[in-house]
């Protein structure tokens, strides 16, 4: 039983305005993706070893939306695929201009939902953005979420040993968070 009142009535218009402003903040940038670093501790000196792509959305109303307001709902309704994919796009653009900045390459881990790893273009897909920021397979780490596993582990295992083949290594977020899939 739910029982329709005010803060219901609130959350619901919320989430339709993010739906609906979400194809513009694609557009004009409002997604802003933040660079968590990832270090080696191993050894005397901690040396960074790569980052993680991390979203927010400034909306130009609202300001700063939490990623725990628009990520779930997006993933509920399919839209995270065009935010995951804008997200690998600026990363990959990202990677390439430390690379020629630096002379070197930071890898960076970017998120592919569940929606994601069952797309059957998900390899045309992630080439693409590869290509068309002139990185390779070695400077973005994939991170599949481990609920993702829940689903059909066999068909995410099928996928990620293809995405390997292919030279993209894989990682698993939110390990341990809920569903253990370790075997």
């Amino acid at each position: 039983v739910s029982y329709y009142d005010k803060e219901f009535h609130i959350k619901s218009v919320y989430n339709e305005r993010l739906i609906k402003d979400m194809d513009s903040a694609i557009k004009n940038h409002d997604f802003v993706v933040y660079y968590q670093p990832k270090y080696d501790i191993t050894g005397d000196t901690p040396r960074l070893c790569s980052a993680e792509a991390l979203v927010r959305w400034k909306h130009p109303e609202y300001g700063m939306i939490s990623p725990g307001d628009f990520i779930p709902l997006f993933e509920h309704n399919g839209l995270i695929q065009k935010v995951d994919n804008y997200v690998w796009d600026r990363a990959a653009a990202q990677v390439n201009e430390w690379k020629k900045k630096l002379g070197f390459t930071v890898p960076v881990s970017v998120n592919v939902s569940r929606i994601d790893v069952f797309d059957p273009q998900l390899e045309e897909k992630l080439r693409r953005v590869l290509s068309d920021n002139g990185i390779t397979e070695k400077d973005m780490l994939l991170e599949i979420t481990e609920s993702a596993y829940a689903d059909d582990a066999a068909k995410v295992k099928e996928i990620t040993e293809r995405l390997r083949s292919d030279g993209l290594k894989i990682e698993i977020d939110d390990f341990g968070s809920g569903y253990s899939s370790l075997n």
